[in-house]
């Protein structure tokens, strides 16, 4: 159902800064923490004596210590001491391969051996100094599809999202789709439209006006495993819309990662990336809480619709113009998918 062989968002670096941190991704259970000098170390979730959690325990001079017996684990997984006891003999829990880069922390929960760190996700603009990133996490009872297809179609944002971003000029816009290898794109450009509420206050971060008429574009990008990047803002109009110079314009990126947990969760992982006032730290604020009221928007509904899927199993959804990002993107996975089960795992020397 989803792709093991990837990199996805585990966690952010916060999230571990304290103790270990339990979470399933994939439905894989997994325990994330800082290893000797830091370095993040992610193993099951399993005590080989008992089985309790790991991630019930804590970290002690970088060796994470069970919170049942006081089992010691090293970051590959093998047992390394216990009070009173010899664990040479004790079995080996799995280890996974992570990555701290760009902000967040991230794992491969598939085939450890097949894991390829030039495989994960570029973000230039992580480590841009011009740019500015502020985001938040939710955990939503729903298919990671489910966001796909609605991050996919911005039309919602009319009616879901009617006192931030939405607006009828949307639903006037066609949207266009293309795909190029594993990625798909859906586009959608408004000229000459009134900024919803939370443009205006974006164009007032930006030092501009905010009651003028604007050009708006949306530019939708998946990318597997479940990553969606959307490019959206709003220029004053008459100057070039998406093209125009950085002194008519407020735009950035609206990130995206969509990490699985079960077949029907997923840990939400949202931001947004721009490239106007990065010093602006109240701006980011004021940005993060926006953002984070407007996805909050979104849980009820995709929440509500994954329970009427599962309660009505049989019945055929409809796929519309608007829904072709979605259409793609899933052929992608599928695609991927029957990939992934057809080639053997990857084996060490």
């Amino acid at each position: 159902m989803f792709l093991k062989n990837a990199w996805y968002v585990a966690c952010t670096p916060d999230e571990i800064a304290q103790k270990p941190l339990g979470r399933t991704i994939c439905g894989e259970s997994i325990v994330f923490y800082r290893a000797a000098g830091g370095k993040v170390a992610a193993l099951e979730d399993f005590c080989p004596h008992r089985g309790a959690p790991l991630s019930l325990g804590f970290v002690r001079d970088g060796t994470l210590v069970c919170g049942y017996h006081g089992l010691e684990m090293g970051c590959q997984g093998k047992a390394t001491g216990m009070p009173g006891q010899r664990v040479n003999g004790f079995p080996a829990v799995r280890s996974f391969p992570v990555i701290e880069r760009y902000g967040f922390i991230w794992v491969w929960p598939g085939d450890a051996a097949a894991a390829d760190p030039a495989a994960l996700h570029p973000l230039p603009w992580a480590e841009d100094p011009n740019w500015a990133y502020g985001g938040g996490l939710y955990h939503i009872r729903c298919d990671y599809r489910l966001m796909i297809d609605n991050l996919m179609d911005l039309t919602h944002e009319t009616y879901v999202h009617a006192s931030s971003i939405g607006q009828k000029e949307i639903d006037e816009a066609p949207p266009k789709t293309t795909s190029e290898g594993n990625e798909v794109v859906t586009s959608r450009f408004m000229e000459n439209v009134m900024p919803p509420p939370f443009w205006r206050m974006a164009l007032r971060g930006n030092g501009l006006a905010d009651d003028v008429p604007v050009d708006r574009w949306q530019i939708c990008r998946f990318s597997p495993p479940s990553h969606v990047m959307i490019e959206v803002g709003v220029a004053h109009a008459g100057h070039g819309g998406y093209h125009a110079p950085a002194q008519y314009k407020a735009s950035s990126i609206v990130v995206d990662f969509i990490t699985p947990e079960t077949e029907s969760s997923i840990w939400y992982f949202w931001g947004m990336a721009r490239n106007f006032q990065p010093g602006d730290a109240a701006l980011t604020d004021q940005i993060r809480e926006g953002q984070g009221k407007i996805f909050s928007e979104d849980l009820e509904m995709l929440e509500r619709q994954q329970r009427n899927l599962e309660a009505w199993p049989q019945r055929t959804l409809l796929k519309l113009n608007i829904d072709a990002g979605g259409v793609l993107s899933r052929k992608v996975i599928d695609k991927m998918l029957a990939a992934e089960r057809s080639t053997p795992a990857v084996t060490e020397a």
